[in-house]
C-alpha cells in the first residue's frame, strides 16, 4: 500500500514467490523452532502481514501503539544513555570508579549496591559479615550517599540505581544529597529499579510484604511526577524473571502482570495516569537464553504494544502516551523503525 493507501501491485515479487514455490527444497529432518519453541517457517513474505492491520499492530516509530519505539527518529536523533553498571567495596572506592567511566564515555552511571543494601541491613549489623561490598557498594546513610556522588555534577548525568526493597530510602538518600548540594530536584534525572513484585517471583530479595511494598512503590510514583518530574521511578524488570528459568514468552507475561498491578495500585490510590505512566520503564533481558537479534527484537516489539495496550484499556489516559523501552546490564536496547 503507497501513501495514498492505493494498494501497490508487485509483479516482481509476485513472480519469484512462484518460481520459490516451484523449486523443489530439501530440508533436514528437524525440527526448526526458536529457544522458546515456537516454530519457525521456512520463509516469510508480506503476505503473512495483513495490510488492515499495519497501522494497528505495527504503526509508525514513536507513534501509538509504540511498536517501533518511542522516538519517530528512532536513534538517529539521540543515542541511548550507554553506561556501565558499577559498584564494589566503599563509597570512597565507587566514586573513583564512577568519576572513571565519565572521563572514559559513560554518558550516565549505573549503581550496583552490595547485599545487605539490597536486603536494608546496615554494613555493621551482624547479619551483614561478610558481605561488606563484595557484590556492589555499601550505603548504609546519606554520609554514604553523599561521598558516593562527590564531585559528580548530578544535572549533568542521569543515574540508575538498581535496587528495590529499600528504593524508596535509597533514593531519598540520593535526592537530599543532591539537594544539600543544591541542585533543584527538577533537573535530576534516572531510573529507579524500585520492582518490588519481580522479587517475589524470581530475585527473593524482598523485606516487607507485597501490599505494603507497593505501597511503598506507588509513593514514589507520587512524589516523583511532583518533584521530579525526569526521574523514572520504576524499572518494570523481566530480566530476572527470564534468568529463574522462564521463557521468553513467560517472561513478557509476567513482566506485563506486575506493570498492570503497579499501574492499578496508582490509580485505586487516587493517582491520575497521565502524571507517572509516561514514567515507567521496562527491562528486558537479553541472556544467553535469546541467542539472535532477531529474537531479542520479537521480545521487544510487542512488549511495548501490549503495554500500551494495557495502560489505554485499563487506565483511561486522556494523553495517549506509555514510552515503554526495554534495557539491558549495560546500555539499552534500541527499537529500530
Amino acid at each position: 500500500m503507497d501513501r495514498n493507501g492505493k494498494v501497490t501491485q508487485l509483479p516482481l515479487f509476485e513472480e519469484a514467490l512462484e518460481r520459490y514455490s516451484g523449486t523443489p527444497v530439501t530440508e533436514r529432518a528437524a525440527r526448526f523452532m526458536t529457544t522458546s519453541s515456537d516454530p519457525v517457517e521456512r520463509l516469510y513474505t508480506p503476505r503473512d502481514f495483513a495490510q488492515a492491520e499495519y497501522m494497528d499492530k505495527l504503526g509508525l516509530p514513536g507513534d501509538w501503539p509504540y511498536t517501533r519505539g518511542v522516538h519517530a527518529t528512532g536513534y538517529r536523533g539521540r543515542l541511548w544513555t550507554m553506561r556501565m553498571f558499577a559498584g564494589f567495596g566503599s563509597a570512597e572506592e565507587t566514586n573513583e570508579r564512577f568519576k572513571y567511566l565519565l572521563a572514559h564515555g559513560n554518558a550516565g552511571l549505573s549503581v550496583a549496591f552490595d547485599m545487605p543494601t539490597l536486603y536494608g541491613y546496615d554494613s555493621d549489623d551482624p547479619k551483614a559479615e561478610g558481605e561488606f561490598g563484595t557484590c556492589g557498594v555499601a550505603v548504609s546513610s546519606l554520609a554514604d550517599m553523599e561521598i558516593l556522588f562527590s564531585g559528580i555534577p548530578l544535572d549533568e548525568i542521569t543515574t540508575s540505581m538498581t535496587i528495590n526493597s529499600p528504593a524508596a530510602m535509597i533514593w531519598a538518600m540520593y535526592l537530599v544529597a543532591a539537594e544539600k548540594r543544591g541542585y533543584p530536584l527538577d533537573r535530576l534525572a534516572g531510573t529507579l529499579q524500585n520492582d518490588i513484585l519481580k522479587e517475589y517471583i524470581a530475585q527473593k530479595e524482598f523485606i516487607f510484604p507485597p501490599r505494603p511494598s507497593t505501597k511503598l512503590v506507588v509513593d514514589t510514583f507520587e512524589y516523583g511526577s511532583q518533584h521530579v518530574p525526569r526521574w523514572n521511578t520504576i524499572s518494570i524488570s523481566g530480566y530476572h524473571i527470564r534468568e529463574a528459568g522462564a521463557t521468553a514468552l513467560q517472561e513478557l507475561a509476567f513482566t506485563l502482570a506486575d506493570g498492570i498491578q503497579y499501574v492499578q495500585s496508582a490509580v485505586d490510590s487516587g493517582l491520575d495516569v497521565d502524571t507517572f505512566a509516561p514514567r515507567l520503564r521496562s527491562w528486558a533481558g537479553r541472556s544467553h537464553c535469546t541467542p539472535t537479534v532477531w529474537t531479542r527484537r520479537w521480545r521487544c516489539r510487542p512488549r511495548k504494544r501490549c503495554a500500551s495496550r494495557c495502560v489505554r484499556s485499563r487506565s483511561s489516559p486522556t494523553r495517549v502516551e506509555f514510552p515503554i523501552r526495554s534495557i539491558r546490564w549495560v546500555a539499552h536496547t534500541p527499537s529500530r523503525p
